[in-house]
C-alpha cells in the first residue's frame, strides 16, 4: 500500500509546513465537534424532551471533557515519544512506542468506562445539575461512556499518525464517522424516538468506527509506525517516557477542566434556561473557533519534538513562534466574527426558547471573542512539552488556569454573582498563563541548547 505523503518537519520552509500540518487537524477537530453539535441540534429540534434534552447533553459536556481529557493528555506522551524517536531515526524505539501507546489506550479506556458508568449519577449531582435535567443527563452519560474506549484508541492512534506527519488520514476517518453519526442521530431520535439515549448511542457507535479506521491505517503503514496486533505489549522504557510526558499533560488537562466543572456548577446554579443557552453557545464556540485556534498546539508540539530529536534548535524556536502567531491570527479573526453572528446561529440550536439565546450570547461575548489568547497559550505550552518539559508546562497551567479560576470563583464571583463576572475568568487566565509559559519556554530552550553543546 502506498502511503499518503507525509510532512517533513525537519526540512524545508516551516510556515507552509505548519499550515499543511494544521489545516487537516482543524478540520478533524471540527468534525469531532460536529458529533456534539449534531447531538444538540437533533435533540433540541426532534427530541421528545425538546430543549431540556439539549440542556441534559450540554450539562455533560464539561464532565465528559474532564474524564476523557486526562487520558487524551496521556496520548500526547505517545505522540511525543514517537516523534522524538522518528527525529532520531530509531525504528525500534518508534515501534515500541507505537505498541505501548495502543495497548495503553485499551487499558485506560476499560478503566474509564467502568469508573464513569458507576459514578455517573454521583458526579452529575455533585455538579448541581438541575433536577429536571438529572435523569436525562445520567442516561446520556452512561450510554456515551460505552464508546469511550474507542475514543481513546482513536486519539492515541491519531497522535502517532501526526507524529509521523500524517494529518490528512485522521481527517478522513473522522469525516466518515461524523457522517455516520449524523445519520444515526436522525434514525435513533426521529424514527425510534430514543431522545438523549439515541444521540448518545449514535456517538458511541461512531467512535468505534473512527477507532477502527485509525487502527486499520496503522496496520497498513510501511514504516516503523506500523501496528501489529500480535506485538501489542507494554515496553518499560517506552512506557516510562510516555508517562514522563503524558501524565503531566493528562493531569494538566484534567485539572484544567476541574476549573471548568466548577464554572459549569456555577452556571447550573442559575437554572435550566441558562444551562441550555450556555450549552449551545459553548458548542458553537468549539465548532467555529476553539478547535481552529487550539489545533496549532499540535504543530508546535510535533515540530518542536521532531526537530529537538534531530538537534535542529533554530527550527524548534521558529516552529513554536510561528505556531503561536498562526493561532493568534486565526482566533483574532474567527472569535469576533462568530460572536457577531451568534444570535442567528443560536436560533438554529434553540428554536423554541428565545430567552435562552440571550444567555448563549452573553457567554460568547466574554469568551468567544478572546479565543486568540487561548490559542497562543496552548501553542507555547505545547512547545514546552515538545522539548521535554511537560511537568513545567503542567505546573504553570495548574497555577495560571486552574488555581486562578478557583480563586476567582470564591472571591470575585462570590461578590459579584453574575454570568459576566464568571465568564471573565477565562480570558484573564489565558493571558496570565501565556506569559508564564513564554518565560518557561525561553528558559527550557536555552538549557536544552547548553546541554547539547556540552554532550557534543
Amino acid at each position: 500500500m502506498q502511503m499518503r505523503k507525509q510532512i517533513d518537519m525537519t526540512e524545508g520552509k516551516i510556515l507552509p509546513g505548519i499550515i499543511s500540518f494544521t489545516v487537516p487537524i482543524i478540520l478533524t477537530n471540527q468534525m469531532q465537534s460536529l458529533f456534539s453539535a449534531a447531538d444538540l441540534v437533533v435533540v433540541n429540534r426532534f427530541g421528545v424532551s425538546g430543549s431540556a434534552a439539549g440542556g441534559a447533553v450540554g450539562a455533560n459536556s464539561t464532565l465528559i471533557t474532564l474524564m476523557v481529557n486526562f487520558f487524551i493528555g496521556v496520548s500526547v506522551g505517545g505522540g511525543v515519544a514517537a516523534a522524538r524517536a522518528l527525529g532520531e531515526n530509531n525504528g525500534e524505539k518508534v515501534s515500541k512506542s507505537v505498541h505501548t501507546s495502543m495497548l495503553l489506550a485499551v487499558i485506560c479506556g476499560a478503566f474509564l468506562t467502568l469508573f464513569g458508568i458507576i459514578g455517573s449519577r454521583y458526579f452529575l449531582t455533585w455538579m448541581d445539575t438541575p433536577k429536571e435535567l438529572l435523569g436525562l443527563s445520567v442516561t446520556y452519560l452512561r450510554i456515551y461512556l460505552t464508546g469511550v474506549m474507542a475514543s481513546l484508541i482513536y486519539n492515541f492512534g491519531t497522535a502517532i499518525l501526526r507524529a509521523a506527519g500524517d494529518t490528512k488520514g485522521p481527517l478522513i476517518y473522522i469525516t466518515v464517522a461524523g457522517v455516520v453519526n449524523v445519520i444515526l442521530n436522525i434514525f435513533f431520535v426521529v424514527c425510534l424516538k430514543l431522545d438523549v439515549a439515541g444521540v448518545a448511542l449514535a456517538t458511541a457507535l461512531s467512535n468505534y468506527l473512527s477507532a477502527g479506521l485509525v487502527v486499520r491505517a496503522l496496520m497498513k503503514r510501511q514504516d516503523a509506525c506500523r501496528l501489529y496486533l500480535s506485538n501489542l505489549k507494554i515496553h518499560g522504557k517506552s512506557l516510562a517516557y510516555i508517562v514522563k510526558i503524558g501524565i503531566p499533560s493528562g493531569i494538566q488537562s484534567a485539572l484544567f477542566n476541574i476549573s471548568n466543572v466548577l464554572i459549569q456548577s456555577s452556571v447550573n446554579s442559575f437554572g435550566e434556561a441558562v444551562v441550555s443557552g450556555t450549552a449551545a453557545g459553548h458548542n458553537i464556540e468549539e465548532l467555529f473557533v476553539k478547535h481552529a485556534v487550539v489545533s496549532f498546539e499540535h504543530a508546535s508540539l510535533n515540530f518542536a519534538a521532531r526537530n529537538a530529536g534531530a538537534k535542529k534548535f533554530d527550527r524548534v524556536k521558529k516552529s513554536v513562534a510561528l505556531s503561536c502567531l498562526c493561532a493568534f491570527a486565526v482566533g483574532a479573526v474567527l472569535g469576533p466574527l462568530t460572536y457577531s453572528l451568534s444570535p442567528y446561529i443560536l436560533k438554529f440550536y434553540i428554536p423554541d426558547a428565545p430567552e435562552k439565546i440571550v444567555y448563549g450570547v452573553v457567554r460568547m461575548a466574554y469568551i468567544c471573542r478572546f479565543y486568540a489568547l487561548l490559542g497562543i497559550m496552548d501553542a507555547i505550552g505545547f512547545g514546552v512539552r515538545g522539548i521535554g518539559a511537560s511537568t513545567t508546562s503542567m505546573i504553570i497551567s495548574l497555577l495560571g488556569v486552574c488555581a486562578f479560576r478557583v480563586v476567582w470563583i470564591y472571591t470575585f464571583f462570590t461578590r459579584y454573582h453574575t454570568l459576566e463576572c464568571l465568564y471573565l475568568s477565562y480570558p484573564v487566565s489565558w493571558a496570565i498563563t501565556f506569559a508564564a509559559q513564554l518565560v518557561a519556554f525561553v528558559i527550557v530552550f536555552r538549557r536544552l541548547k547548553r546541554k547539547e553543546r556540552v554532550n557534543a
